[in-house]
């Protein structure tokens, strides 16, 4: 079984990722993991790429095109990024959405990466902005379409337990036969 975990900045998608394939005793394989290795193979380090992606479109969809070829590829794995979901489309069984509101999200990220609230809601803001309007560019995406996931849960209303528990519930209650269609991926280009 491929799961997808996606959502945006904060969201908790990491936490929930990295815990599922435990329970699950899946592969995981994170957006960040990738971004990690696409950064040593140019000999850089991933603040350097990450820079230098500002300027060059093709380090993300460099990123993009090996989710979709892992999606593709592997089986018995929990995918996680912000596009996840879109990169894997009908590769993947069960696609997850984690969101929880701005304010929620900036103070993880605060907490996190040790940096003022105020400023870790602006640069979550327009993080958001700059990369749903690159996804849209890219390959036609548009970030607030849910319409694609099978489940999303606002993390905000539960703790990592609680969260990973109604994703669990998920994942063990689908039945492959009574599966009536996951809703399709279409009208995406997937333009590497």
């Amino acid at each position: 079984m491929l799961i997808t975990v996606s959502g945006p900045a904060g969201s908790g998608k990491s936490t929930l990722a990295r815990s599922l394939a435990d329970a699950l005793d899946y592969e995981h394989v994170s957006g960040g993991d990738i971004f990690r290795s696409l950064a040593e193979e140019r000999g850089m380090t991933p603040l350097e790429l990450n820079k230098a992606a500002e300027e060059d479109a093709q380090i993300d969809r460099d990123l993009d095109r090996r989710l979709r070829d892992i999606a593709a590829e592997r089986d018995d794995l929990v995918l996680e990024s912000r596009l996840a979901g879109w990169m894997a489309g009908d590769h993947a069984d069960i696609k997850l959405w984690l969101t929880a509101p701005l304010d929620v999200r900036a103070d993880r990220i605060a907490q996190r990466e040790n940096k003022p609230f105020e400023q870790a809601r602006t640069e979550t803001e327009e993080r958001s902005v700059s990369e749903a309007q690159r996804y849209n560019e890219y390959y036609d995406i548009d970030f607030d379409d849910l319409s694609i996931y099978d489940l999303a849960i606002n993390t905000a209303r539960w703790d990592p337990p609680g969260t990973l528990s109604i994703a669990l519930h998920a994942v063990d209650s689908f039945d492959a036969d009574a599966d009536e269609g996951q809703a399709p991926v279409e009208g995406i280009r997937y333009e590497f």
